[in-house]
């Protein structure tokens, strides 16, 4: 009996993996200690981990969603916000569809240097990268330092999207990914209707990010891509 339970488990898992019709990278910066790696856990695992360490260079995890229903697999990079390490985290804003831009809402000086992250995305990451900006540790209410006013109105100014979170209480972290993904999704099928259009402008692109894929291996695994595809497959 837990033989064939076993084995029911690997098939669906395989039939699973067979399904993804994209992979999207995204990338979750922001400075030291405001939430990064906390609710990437929560996305990815719904957990919270009580003594976290501050990340060292970059780690990812994924998580398989579907969205208007398309299998997507997002891979999610975890970067480390101190600036020592911001020449190593650049490199990979490098393939990123999207971004969480995380800042404190308890420490005003976190959402202060949000304005230099998004210089560094766009300085680094292609120029549709679609930006969530996130104020996070909402549970914390009382100690708030930054009015959600004040992130609203600069979200709008940078023409980013905008949610407030808690990773520690779970409250919006799913909703915020899942609308950064659909974002994603909706920017990847407008490019490919246009190639499939004969805009000549994006059929001329080397590559088009977050594509359709049959499968995941080797170097695919940071981020899918196909060249020049012809036809929207959304």
């Amino acid at each position: 009996m837990n033989q064939e339970m076993d084995t029911d488990s690997d098939q669906n898992h395989q039939e699973t993996a067979e399904r993804i019709d994209y992979v999207f990278k995204v990338v979750v910066i922001g400075d030291s200690a405001v939430g990064k790696t906390q609710i990437l856990s929560r996305f990815t695992k719904n957990e919270f981990c009580f003594d976290s360490k501050s990340t060292i260079g970059v780690e990812f995890q994924t998580r398989t969603v579907t969205i208007k229903g398309k299998v997507i697999k997002a891979q999610i990079w975890d970067t480390a916000g101190q600036e020592r390490y911001r020449a190593v985290t650049s490199a990979y804003y490098r393939g990123a569809l999207g971004a969480m831009l995380l800042y404190d809402i308890t420490k005003r000086p976190t959402f202060d240097h949000v304005v230099r992250w998004v210089d560094e995305l766009r300085a680094h990451a292609d120029n549709s990268i679609v930006i969530m900006l996130i104020g996070n540790k909402v549970d914390l209410v009382d100690l708030r330092a930054v009015p959600a006013e004040d992130a609203v109105e600069f979200a709008e100014d940078q023409g980013l999207f905008f949610s407030e979170t808690s990773a520690f209480s779970g409250d919006n972290v799913d909703s915020a990914f899942f609308r950064l993904l659909e974002e994603i999704y909706d920017t990847v099928c407008k490019k490919a209707l246009e190639c499939g259009n004969g805009n000549s402008n994006v059929a001329d692109a080397i590559t088009l990010k977050g594509s359709k894929i049959d499968g995941i291996s080797g170097t695919d695994l940071e981020i899918s891509e196909m060249k020049k595809s012809s036809a929207c497959s959304c």
